[in-house]
């Protein structure tokens, strides 16, 4: 005889998403109100080594901080400096690093890990709080556009092994994300340009008007105004919000369309040897899809013209020779491998419209490489 016991239950999760400036300033109060509660908890810091190289007072502020707020947290210990890029995803020594100093300093589910940095540094101490004492509460506080507008807002960390990107992960949410604009003035451009990628994206497949409000305002973003770049963050980390709380947020199922452009941009980056930043991949595997949607004859010439001049006028390259050949296509084996299940690709139905597709032509796929090599070499899209 059989006895089938089945257990339900459901955990709500809530955490504010942030936007702010002189995060550390004693008299800007957010991080103490977040950290604010019960027990005076301990906090342990980690500092992307390219942010503080670049703010070399950073450390101070935050010990100045800590002791002007002393009665709402303390510091743990000394924090901790790790290199920052995707090498940070590629050692695994890095992440363990991270537990060791919740050992040796008693960071327990009480505690908190602060993580400033760009979105790689954040996925890799964002795993190693997920998996010490099965869950160490989480503070993001991103430093690059593309982790403001995107990637610190979500539910995901990890790092990569076996040679795959993200292959070792958890989905769980952070405690609050704390966006600082100050950390973005001092980027270099091409940190600056790449990050806009990812809001492309979401405009693409959902929000014709912010397409439309990005068209307008590319020139401006280029420019480095800020005006424009802080109302682009917000908007673009808005969206993905909605969609992670509406839809499936720790990806249950094989539909991803936050993904859209990205089946090529992990391949690119790691066939670059990550040369090729993430935001710079995003850019070209988003090319290479609206391309491919032309060519299948989802969307018009014009269309797809409108899309390419967004990004030359934002100043992204649009191909890179990484494309061609067959290690491209098995970036689509590998997308399904990570999926989990069936083959599900976002293409473009049409502006601000995405629609999903369980497979694709490597013919087209090839033509849509061909294309983009043209119009980077001869500045024509479509031969006439």
């Amino acid at each position: 005889m059989n006895t089938i016991l089945e257990q339900t239950f459901s955990v709500p999760f809530r955490y504010p998403v942030c936007f702010t400036e002189d995060l550390f300033d004693s008299k800007n109060t957010i991080l103490a109100d977040v950290l604010r509660g019960e027990r005076v908890p301990k906090v342990l810091f980690v500092i992307d080594s390219g942010v503080s190289d670049t703010h070399p007072e950073l450390i101070n502020q935050v010990k100045s901080y800590a002791d002007k707020y002393k009665d709402m947290f303390t510091l743990a210990a000394e924090p901790i400096v790790v290199i920052g890029g995707e090498a940070c995803k590629n050692d695994e020594t890095l992440y363990q690093r991270i537990v060791e100093a919740t050992h040796l300093y008693g960071i327990d589910r009480h505690s908190y890990i602060a993580v400033i940095g760009g979105g790689a540094v954040l996925d890799m101490v964002g795993f190693a709080a997920a998996i010490s004492h099965r869950g160490i509460r989480l503070i993001r506080i991103p430093t690059t556009v593309l982790s403001q507008n995107d990637s610190a807002v979500g539910v995901k960390n990890s790092i990569n092994a076996f040679g795959k990107k993200n292959y070792l992960g958890t989905f769980t949410p952070p405690n609050a994300v704390l966006n600082d604009f100050n950390f973005l003035k001092t980027l270099d451009d091409r940190d600056w340009r790449a990050g806009i990628s990812e809001a492309i994206k979401v405009a693409l497949i959902k929000d014709l008007s912010f397409f439309e409000w990005l068209e307008e305002n590319a020139g401006a973003l280029a420019r480095r105004e800020m005006s424009p770049m802080k109302e682009h963050i917000i908007r673009s980390a808005k969206m993905h919000m909605n969609h992670i709380s509406g839809k499936d947020p720790f990806e249950f199922g094989s539909s991803r369309p936050l993904d859209f452009g990205h089946w090529a941009a992990h391949k690119l980056e790691k066939l670059s040897n990550f040369r090729i930043r993430h935001g710079e991949a995003v850019a070209i595997g988003i090319a290479l899809d609206s391309t491919y949607s032309f060519l299948q004859g989802r969307i018009s010439e014009a269309d797809l013209k409108r899309i390419i001049q967004v990004m030359k006028t934002l100043g992204f390259e649009l191909f890179a020779s990484e494309l061609k050949g067959e290690s491209l296509i098995q970036g689509l084996k590998e997308f399904q491998e990570h999926l989990g299940g069936q083959l599900t690709i976002m293409l473009l139905k049409k502006l601000g419209k995405g629609i999903e597709v369980h497979e694709m032509d490597e013919e087209l796929i090839h033509r849509s490489v061909a294309l983009l090599q043209s119009f980077q070499e001869k500045g024509n899209l479509i031969p006439s």
